[in-house]
C-alpha cells in the first residue's frame, strides 16, 4: 500500500523518498567547469553511481520506498503539457538568442520522454544539437553547452521540501541550479502520484533551498538564511505555513554564508525527537529569531498567504528557542567530543549531514568515524553508507533525499 505524501518531522519513520542516481551529467563536469556547476571536483562516477546504488538499497532494505526523480520525469513527458513547459525552462537562456532556441526547441520536441528526460539532465552540447543556427550558435565553441547539465540534481532535498501533505518547490539561489526547480515542479504538477498535491511555494520567489529547512517538530520549522537562503524566503515561507495552518513557529537560524556551511543541515541535523547531531563550532552561538503568527490570526486561502501578519522576536540561543517552540524541556545535542581539526574535517566531510529513518536510527557517511562513533555512544544506530565521490558535490545523506512520506511521531 502506498503512503499517503505527509511529513510533519525529521524522524518519523520514513516511508517514501525521493532520489536521483547520478548519471551521465556528472560525466560532464571538468577541471574546466566543476567550480561553476557547484562541485570541488571531478568524480568517479561509475564509483559515485556503486555508492548511490548503496544508499538506496539501504533504505529499501528498511523498508523505505523509493522513487527515482529521472523516472517520473520521463513518465510525465509522455503529457504534452509537461513537455512544453520543460523544453521551453530549457531554452529560457539568454546566452542562446531566437534562433538557437527555435532550433533547439525543434530538437528536443523530436525525443521519445525517456532520451528527452536523460537530456534535460545531462545537458545538451553544441556537437549534440542538430540542426543548430543562429549567431549564438556559430560563435559557440564545440564543447559548449546549449542546455548545461544538472549535476545537482543528485541532491533532491533542495528543490522541493514536503510540510504535512503539501509540498515545497523551492528558489534556487545559484544559477548553475535554477533549472532543478522546473523539474521538480513539473513532476508534482503532472504525476499522477502527486495528483491533487499543493504546491507551498515557487521557484520564482524569494530564494529558499531546501537543505535550509529542518521539520523539528510537528508544527515547529527551521529556516537557515545565509549563503543560500534569503531573509525574504523565509518570511514567505513563514507567511504561507500560517496561512494554511501547516506551521505554529517559524525559527529563522542565521548561518555563516561559505561553502562548508551552506545549508542549515550542513551544521545539525535531527537524529531522535529531542536529539540533533551538531557542528561543536556553532553549538553555542547558534541563534534563532522566533516567528509566529499574532493570535487570532485567521487562516487564509493560497492567493492570500502573502498578506498574513507575522510577530518576531528574539534572538535567542537556538536550542532554547527551538525547545521552547517544541513544548520540550531541552532539545539534546549529541556530544561528539571533536577536537577543533577533526570537528573541522568532518564537517567538510558532512559527518553532521544525516537522513534520519526513524528515531534513534540514521544514515551517514562511513569516512566520519569519530562522529559516527559518538552517535552510537548515544544510542543513535548509524547506517554507513560510503560517500568518497558523492560527497564532491558538498552534500550527504540527508541532502540526497527528499522524503516524501513519514509516520507522525
Amino acid at each position: 500500500m502506498t503512503a499517503p505524501c505527509s511529513v510533519t518531522s525529521e524522524v518519523g519513520r520514513l516511508r517514501t523518498v525521493l532520489l536521483h542516481r547520478p548519471g551521465a551529467e556528472l560525466r560532464r563536469l571538468t577541471p574546466r567547469n566543476n567550480d561553476q556547476l557547484l562541485f570541488d571536483g571531478v568524480p568517479w562516477v561509475d564509483r559515485a553511481q556503486e555508492e548511490h546504488d548503496a544508499f538506496a538499497q539501504a533504505l529499501t532494505d528498511r523498508g523505505v520506498e523509493v522513487l527515482h526523480l529521472d523516472r517520473l520525469l520521463a513518465e510525465v513527458l509522455s503529457f504534452p503539457s509537461a513537455r512544453t513547459e520543460l523544453i521551453s525552462a530549457a531554452v529560457d537562456d539568454p546566452r542562446l538568442g531566437a534562433t538557437l532556441q527555435r532550433s533547439t526547441t525543434a530538437h528536443l520536441s523530436d525525443m521519445d520522454p525517456e532520451v528527452l528526460a536523460n537530456t534535460l539532465i545531462a545537458g545538451l552540447a553544441h556537437d549534440e544539437l542538430r540542426g543548430g543556427k543562429g549567431l549564438a550558435y556559430e560563435v559557440m565553441d564545440r564543447g559548449d553547452f546549449v542546455v548545461p547539465p544538472l549535476p545537482n540534481l543528485l541532491f533532491t532535498r533542495d528543490s522541493s521540501v514536503w510540510v504535512a501533505d503539501e509540498v515545497a518547490v523551492t528558489s534556487l539561489a545559484m544559477p548553475a541550479r535554477h533549472r532543478e526547480s522546473t523539474i521538480t515542479a513539473a513532476v508534482y504538477a503532472h504525476h499522477p502520484r502527486f495528483a491533487g498535491v499543493e504546491q507551498l511555494y515557487g521557484a520564482r520567489l524569494e530564494h529558499l533551498e531546501g537543505g535550509d529547512v529542518l521539520l523539528l517538530a510537528a508544527g515547529v520549522v527551521a529556516v537557515g538564511v545565509g549563503e543560500r537562503t534569503t531573509p525574504g524566503g523565509a518570511e514567505r515561507l513563514a507567511r504561507r505555513l500560517f496561512a494554511r495552518r501547516l506551521a505554529h513557529t517559524v525559527l529563522v537560524v542565521p548561518i555563516a554564508q561559505q561553502r562548508a556551511t551552506m545549508h542549515l543541515d550542513t551544521i545539525a541535523t535531527m537524529v531522535d525527537v529531542d536529539a540533533m547531531v551538531m557542528y561543536p563550532a556553532v553549538a553555542d552561538s547558534l541563534v534563532a529569531w522566533t516567528v509566529t503568527a499574532p493570535d487570532g490570526s485567521p487562516a487564509h486561502p493560497a492567493d492570500d498567504a502573502d498578506t498574513t501578519e507575522l510577530a518576531v522576536s528574539g534572538p535567542q540561543p537556538f536550542l532554547t528557542a527551538a525547545a521552547a517552540a517544541m513544548g520540550i524541556d531541552r532539545l539534546r545535542v549529541i556530544d561528539t567530543g571533536l577536537d577543533p581539526v577533526t570537528a573541522e574535517r568532518e564537517q567538510w566531510d558532512d559527518g553532521n549531514n544525516t537522513l534520519a529513518l526513524a528515531p534513534r536510527l540514521a544514515v551517514a557517511y562511513e569516512r566520519n568515524t569519530v562522529t559516527n562513533a559518538a552517535l552510537e555512544a548515544a544510542g543513535i544506530e548509524v547506517v554507513r553508507i560510503a560517500g568518497s565521490e558523492l560527497g564532491s558535490g558538498r552534500g550527504g545523506p540527508r541532502c540526497m533525499s527528499c522524503p516524501v512520506a513519514r509516520d507522525q511521531v
